[in-house]
C-alpha cells in the first residue's frame, strides 16, 4: 500500500505543484481545498493519471468542525495517514498594524495558526506510534516574512509565520520518540496566485530585485524541497525551517 498524504490547501499554488511531485514520488495524496472545487477536482484527475489514488475534501481549516469531518472522511477512504502538509494560509491586502481590523487579526490567526496546529493534532492521532500509527512526516509552511518582519504591509501575516517556526520547533521535539518528523519551509518571494489575494498580483515580478537570485521562486521549487522533507531520504532531519528563497 502506499503512503497517504493529505495538502491543506492543495487547489493552487505551492499546494498543487507539491501534489504532483508527491504524486510522481509515491504517494496518494489527499487534496483538501476551501472554495475552488473545480480546480480541486482537476488536480485529482491529474494526480490519478500518474498513478497515484486520490481524495479530494472540502474543509476550511479556520474550523475545528470542518477539520474534524476531514479527517473522518480520509480515515473512511484510505483508512490512514502517513504524511501532512499544512500548506493552507491566507495574506491579507497591505496595511499598517495600527489600521488593521480585529476581524482581519482574528482571521489570520485562526487559518494560519488554529489551522497549523489542529490539522497537525489530528494527525498526531493518526499517525504517532503511541497511538498505534506507523509513524510520519508533517511539513508545514512558513514564510521568510517570518525573519524580516513585513513592516507597512502585513506584520499581521509575519506574525503568523514566526508562530510557525515556534511550533515546528517544539512539535518536533515533543514527537521525536514518536516516530513523526517534524519540519518547515520559508518560502521567499513565489509567483504564485496568493499575491493577488493580497491585492499585488504583480508583486512576485516586482519584488525579483531584492532577492539576491534576482528572480522570483516557482511553486514547484518550493514544492521539491517539501517532498524532500516528506521522504525517507530526511529521515534524520526534524525541527529544521528551511529558507527557499533565493538567498532573501
Amino acid at each position: 500500500m502506499k503512503p497517504v498524504l493529505l495538502i491543506t490547501g492543495a487547489s493552487r499554488g505551492i499546494g498543487a505543484a507539491t501534489a504532483v511531485l508527491s504524486a510522481q514520488a509515491g504517494w496518494d495524496i489527499v487534496v483538501n481545498y476551501t472554495q475552488n472545487k473545480a480546480a480541486a477536482e482537476a488536480l485529482c484527475k491529474q494526480l490519478e493519471s500518474l498513478g497515484a489514488k486520490t481524495l479530494c475534501v472540502q474543509a476550511d481549516v479556520g474550523n475545528e468542525g470542518q477539520i474534524l469531518k476531514m479527517f473522518a472522511q480520509i480515515d473512511s477512504h484510505f483508512g490512514a495517514l502517513h504524511g501532512l502538509v499544512n500548506n493552507a494560509g491566507v495574506v491579507d491586502m497591505t496595511s499598517k498594524v495600527v489600521d488593521m481590523s480585529w476581524e482581519r487579526l482574528e482571521r489570520m490567526m485562526r487559518i494560519n495558526i488554529l489551522g497549523t496546529i489542529a490539522c497537525s493534532k489530528e494527525a498526531i492521532k493518526r499517525m504517532s506510534t503511541e497511538h498505534a500509527g506507523q509513524g510520519g512526516s508533517i511539513v508545514n509552511l512558513s514564510s521568510v516574512a517570518a525573519k524580516i518582519g513585513g513592516a507597512t504591509q502585513y506584520v499581521d501575516y509575519a506574525a503568523s509565520k514566526g508562530a510557525i517556526d515556534s511550533f515546528t520547533t517544539g512539535l518536533a521535539r515533543e514527537l521525536a520518540t514518536q516516530g513523526i518528523r517534524v519540519n518547515a519551509v520559508r518560502p521567499g518571494i513565489i509567483d504564485t496566485e496568493i499575491h493577488a489575494s493580497g491585492g499585488q498580483p504583480n508583486r512576485a515580478k516586482d519584488a525579483a530585485g531584492a532577492v539576491p537570485m534576482q528572480r522570483a521562486g516557482s511553486a514547484e521549487e518550493v514544492g521539491k524541497a517539501i517532498v524532500w522533507l516528506l521522504s525517507n531520504d530526511a529521515s534524520y532531519t526534524t525541527g529544521a525551517v528551511l529558507d527557499v528563497s533565493g538567498g532573501r
